[in-house]
C-alpha cells in the first residue's frame, strides 16, 4: 500500500493567515494520516503569479482544495474525503 499524497499548503513569510491555516493542517495530519508539505510560493516566479493573493492555499495531490480564507470545517470535510 504507498503512502497517502502530501497535503501541500503554498505559503509565504509573515503571512498570518498561513500560520494559521498550518496549525489547522497540523491538528489534523496526525488524526487523518497525512503529511504537510509547506511551498513557499516567492521561491518560484510562476506559484507567485499563481497565488500572490490567495494564500493560503491548500492542495492534495496537486488538486487544490482550499484557498484563503480558508474555513476550518470545510477544510476538515475536504480532507476527511481524501483520507478516509
Amino acid at each position: 500500500m504507498s503512502a497517502p499524497p502530501p497535503v501541500t499548503l503554498y505559503t509565504r513569510p509573515d503571512c498570518p493567515l498561513c500560520d494559521q491555516a498550518r496549525a489547522l493542517l497540523d491538528a489534523l495530519a496526525d488524526d487523518l494520516g497525512f503529511a504537510v508539505e509547506a511551498v513557499d510560493i516567492d521561491r518560484d516566479r510562476g506559484l507567485r503569479n499563481r497565488y500572490r493573493y490567495a494564500i493560503p492555499v491548500v492542495a492534495v495531490g496537486g488538486e487544490e482544495v482550499a484557498r484563503a480564507p480558508i474555513r476550518a470545517a470545510a477544510l476538515e470535510v475536504a480532507l476527511r474525503e481524501r483520507y478516509r
